[in-house]
């Protein structure tokens, strides 16, 4: 069961960010051939300030797409 976690500035209201979530869910799980039961989504703000930290404390993860 995949779970994906965004990480986003804040700015968003929990409207939008829902329809994010889904969007995400839709897609993974049409690619990967399974029921979007399956797939849950999560979504963090954080603070512009705390940005670089935020993207520093996540070196140790292998990220396939970086910006």
């Amino acid at each position: 069961m995949p779970h994906v976690d965004i990480t986003m500035i804040p700015g968003r209201n929990d409207a939008e960010k829902q329809d994010i979530a889904r969007k995400v869910q839709e897609f993974l799980a049409g690619e990967l051939g399974i029921e979007e039961r399956f797939v849950s989504v999560s979504i963090e703000d954080v603070p512009l300030e705390a940005w670089n930290a935020h993207m520093e404390g996540m070196k140790g993860k292998k990220m396939f797409v970086e910006p």
